[in-house]
């Protein structure tokens, strides 16, 4: 028994209680459970590298998240039920044995953390891994046989509201159902291709008759018509269509490394703590900063797993391969070579493997051997340079509409980047503010900044940013979890913009969205529009080097990082963003307002509270008739047979997301599919070209664009959704309104 407790990391008094809690049949299964686990994995303690990451891991959450857990028996009830929900959220793997084997660890979860032994995470790999073994086989002879769409059955397809199943034959069943219900989806969709083909050439023939007084022109294609299929081949056609899919779903899990596993686990431990809590792979951190800095160092090509191979998908416009012409989209990576190293042959890796060796320094070398679309092979050197990601930056057009008001500033801000990285690197604020200018430069009546779907990122250029727009004072209050909150201020008193200025969001502007929007609305300085709230982060995080944390053991690094909530930040009027977001001053109906998204949603968040305001205030501009812009808003909002539809349609849409159930009949599934889809035919053509909608480049960023046919079709395609923009043509009405109250 002491074997036993030292193998599991377990303290002694906890296991006796443990034992205690269970009698007869139950005590006898639970038990030998524990000792079947502690049977099979013959070194029980975790390698050297992990136990070190898990103290380091730990030990930081301690000493620096805002409100650190106690890791006791409460917190391994949250942990354990978070993984295993997370491992196998689908119900596909495990069955309810399995889970009753791994509950014997519900309780011991903070003993494995604290004695850095990873019996539990062990047990749930292996019972996942035969979980993908054996249902490899279910799938594969599932597909081999015709389903029968005649029974009159339906699927649970919500894994929340099923229950694990029983035992592997129930657990079959379960993926039979799945199956079915995918193969009865695309069954359905290459029948509806074949019905539309075929009605297509019979248009097509009626049309080649022409007649001219006695004589007959008949007019024959020289493409050999496409066969028509049975029903039955229909079916076999989707079943293979599933099985390729399958196929190709399996041999991404059997990729999974323990690194990548062992990563979950211990971001199940961290988000109890709060959902922004988590930890970083070293590769994981590199594509942070890639995403916060949208800069690399590399070749500039975006690439995908493609069965055994990894696949070109684009090049980015500017980058050492568009320099270079050779690599093109579609072309295979076979074998990568180093300048003055051998090649290696990548068939069959994991694409992050392959990037690995693509990706480095600028100036060296890389040579990389493809398969071209017509199948030849070619050696292709590149040099690394640095590569800019272009569509993550601020940019702005001039805006207007006809009979409204024209030669406004339109500004698109996708995120708050900024390299940490690299001295001089990019910045949010920097490149906002060198906008600003460029639409001054125009003369615009007013500015409107869109942070739709701006998740956030860089605090510091936040606050530089708001200072663009006041002359000075408060900007966030930041509190860390003990001693006062520390004001972020503005401390220049030059005001870049004086003129009109309205803020977009939506439900998904987070965190620095929300400071700048809650800052501007708070110095009644900007008018700010969107859905009914924004997300609700009202949390800051840091990321903490675990390689310096940890002194010495050089040969286990790099560790990885630890990125933690430190602080929580309030406005300056004193509430927080956290859980409520911004609410609007206009608010306008959009396609989520039915439904629950945000922060509230997410596991685990932080509640909301509130502490002391700070003095404020802003003379550029007095927004003392904003009762009357919102009214008139809502006037117009209410005959605008645009936003009647976009309401309706987040009914429908809300109603959509709650339904779990479907039939796996023929007939039933294809009627809920007609009448889904003529549901959602009366909202296509609710966003369309809106008239007089101008949206043009200026003139500067046009020589840019024009040069790159990349650049200058990504703008084309954007400029085209921005006329479609039923959004931005009300700030427009609004801001219409705001320049005649001036």
């Amino acid at each position: 028994m002491y074997k036993l407790i030292d193998v599991l990391g377990i303290k002694k008094n906890k296991l006796i209680q443990f034992i205690m809690k269970f009698k007869g049949q139950i005590f006898l299964s639970a038990v030998l459970a524990v000792l079947l686990l502690a049977t099979y994995y013959p070194h029980y303690d975790a390698s050297e590298k992990e136990a070190v990451l898990i103290q380091a891991l730990t030990n930081g959450l301690d000493q620096l998240h805002y409100k650190p857990a106690t890791i006791d028996d409460e917190f391994s009830k949250k942990a354990f039920h978070l993984y295993l929900d997370r491992i196998d959220s689908g119900k596909r793997w495990l069955t309810q044995k399995d889970v009753d084997q791994l509950d014997a660890f519900e309780l011991f979860v903070d003993d494995q953390i604290k004695s850095a032994h990873f019996d539990f995470f062990d047990s749930s790999v292996e019972y996942i891994e035969k979980g993908i073994d054996k249902t490899e086989s279910f799938y594969k002879e599932i597909l081999s046989k015709p389903f029968d769409f005649s029974k009159d059955t339906e699927i649970e397809i919500d894994g929340d509201k099923k229950p694990f199943a029983k035992n592997d034959a129930e657990l079959k069943d379960y993926w039979r159902k799945s199956l079915k219900y995918a193969v009865l989806s695309e069954y359905i969709s290459k029948v509806e291709a074949q019905e539309k083909r075929l009605k297509k050439e019979n248009e097509g023939k009626e049309m080649v008759n022409v007649t001219e007084g006695e004589d007959v022109v008949e007019e024959k294609e020289d493409k050999e018509e496409e066969p028509i299929k049975t029903m039955v081949e229909l079916e076999e056609d989707a079943r293979a269509a599933v099985l390729k899919r399958y196929d190709k779903w399996y041999t991404r899990l059997r990729k999974e490394r323990r690194t990548d596993r062992l990563t979950s686990y211990f971001n199940a431990l961290t988000n109890i703590f709060d959902p922004h809590t988590s930890y970083f792979a070293p590769r994981d951190k590199e594509q942070f900063d890639i995403s916060m800095s949208g800069t690399l160092e590399g070749i500039g090509a975006r690439l995908q797993t493609d069965g055994d191979y990894t696949k070109i998908t684009n090049i980015i416009p500017g980058g050492p391969a568009w320099k270079q012409k050779d690599l093109e989209p579609d072309d295979l990576i076979q074998k990568v070579t180093q300048e003055g190293g051998e090649a290696e042959d990548i068939t069959g890796w994991r694409i992050d493997d392959v990037v690995s060796k693509i990706r480095g320094k600028k100036g060296t070398k890389v040579i990389l051997t493809v398969k071209k679309v017509d199948g030849s092979i070619q050696d292709i050197e590149i040099t690394r340079d640095i590569v800019i990601i272009d569509e993550s930056y601020a940019k702005s057009v001039i805006i207007g509409k006809e009979g409204v008001i024209n030669n406004v500033g339109y500004l698109r801000l996708p995120k708050f980047y900024a390299d940490f990285n690299r001295q001089g690197g990019k910045s949010c604020a920097t490149d906002v503010a060198k906008e600003v200018e460029k639409l001054k430069k125009q003369g615009v009546k007013g500015i409107i900044i869109d942070l739709r779907n701006n998740g956030g990122g860089s605090l510091r250029d936040v606050v530089r940013m708001s200072g663009l727009f006041i002359e000075k004072g408060p900007i966030v209050q930041v509190k860390p979890r003990e001693g006062a909150a520390e004001i972020l201020s503005d401390f220049d008193e030059k005001v870049q913009y004086k003129d009109p200025l309205i803020i977009m969001v939506n439900q998904y502007s987070a965190s620095a969205s929300e400071i700048l929007a809650a800052a501007l609305q708070d110095y009644g300085r900007a008018v700010i529009v969107g859905g009914k709230s924004t997300y609700g982060k009202g949390t800051v995080q840091r990321f903490l080097n675990l390689d310096r944390a940890i002194r010495g053991n050089e040969q286990l690094k790099p560790l990885g990082q630890l990125k933690l909530t430190i602080q929580k930040f309030y406005r300056v009027n004193g509430g927080s963003t956290q859980l409520r977001g911004v609410t609007p001053d206009i608010i306008l109906p959009d396609n989520l307002m039915y439904l629950k998204v945000g922060e509230q949603d997410n596991d685990f968040p932080l509640p909301w509270t509130e502490i002391d305001p700070v003095e404020y205030s802003q003379n550029v501009t007095n927004l003392s008739n904003l009762n009357d812009l919102v009214l008139a808003s809502k006037d117009r909002v209410s005959k605008s047979k645009v936003f009647s539809e976009i309401e309706a349609n987040a009914k429908r849409v809300k109603q959509r997301k709650d339904r779990s159930v479907y039939p796996l009949n023929y007939e039933k599934y294809k009627t809920l599919l007609d009448n889904l889809e003529k549901e959602g035919d009366k909202y296509d053509d609710v966003f369309v070209e809106i008239e007089g909608l101008s949206i043009e480049n200026m003139e500067e960023d046009l020589a840019k664009i024009e040069i790159d046919e990349g650049k200058k079709a990504r703008n084309d395609e954007w400029l085209k959704s921005l006329r479609k923009d039923v959004y931005i043509d009300e700030c427009l009405n609004i801001m219409k309104d705001m320049t005649l109250s001036n």
